[in-house]
């Protein structure tokens, strides 16, 4: 089960409970009748987990395509409404602890109607998250997501995360220079490092290394790695309800 969902079988027991324990309010989408709440979570979860096509799902399950987008519709926001309580504000990173930050882009299907979400670092389409954790490699918070051209940072800025910690008990690439935050040096227009600039730069990059882990943690969900399949207008509410996956996970 956890290979195909992300989730353990205690953790996926759990997770049903949460689900069917909600209500369901007046003009809420419902889940199949034909696979019911149990198969329309594991539907849901299998294509968050392996960007499986809807209808390899569909033939797994014995039921038609449009069946399995039906779930992943009604199942998708009770992720979300669920699962809200594991994830982690911002000011949750507080009380004079040192995290590691680092930005990342969770790719989709180039949409000509918004080139808001091209990012010239990765030349490709998508949304950008921050992604933090401690240095002992434990992950602490992940950002809302924004179009993929938003700079890493005018994420920090519009998240606020640094409104609640002193910016230098964080680590980041030079993305973040000019923060206040631990960075490497930049190279000099025409000039060169100095040789204690270098050994800085690689004490640096030795300790964001922890960060980079996390980030491909968090990208073996696979709709997270590779181009998002469903409507654009829901890929922001499938960002958080992998988010809220994979803290709840951890718990």
């Amino acid at each position: 089960m956890y290979s195909s969902t992300g989730l353990t079988k205690k953790q996926f027991e759990k997770l049903h409970a949460k689900i069917a324990a909600r209500e369901i309010k007046p003009g809420m989408r419902l889940w199949p009748p034909i696979l019911g709440l149990r198969d329309s979570i594991t539907v849901t979860l299998k294509y968050l987990r392996r960007n499986r096509v809807q209808a390899d799902i569909a033939e797994e399950f014995g039921v038609s395509q449009p069946t399995v987008s039906r779930a992943i519709a009604a199942i998708m926001p009770l992720l979300v409404q669920s699962l809200m309580e594991f994830i982690p504000p911002a000011d949750s990173l507080g009380h004079g602890r040192q995290f590691i930050i680092d930005g990342t882009l969770l790719p989709c299907w180039s949409w000509r109607s918004r080139p808001d979400l091209y990012s010239g670092k990765h030349k490709r389409t998508g949304m950008g998250v921050l992604v933090a954790c401690s240095l002992e490699g434990i992950l602490s918070w992940i950002s809302d997501p924004v179009p993929g051209s938003r700079h890493d940072n005018f994420i920090v800025k519009d998240s606020s995360v640094l409104d609640f910690v002193d910016p230098a008990d964080y680590v980041g690439d030079k993305g973040f220079v000019g923060n206040g935050m631990i960075t490497p040096f930049k190279k000099p227009a025409g000039g060169q490092l100095l040789g204690w600039q270098k050994e800085f730069n690689s004490q640096v990059n030795k300790i964001r290394w922890v960060i980079e882990q996390k980030i491909a943690h968090f990208k073996t969900w696979q709709s997270m790695n590779t181009d998002y399949r469903r409507p654009l207008d829901t890929f922001p509410e499938a960002i958080t309800a992998v988010i809220g996956l994979e803290f709840f996970r951890s718990a």
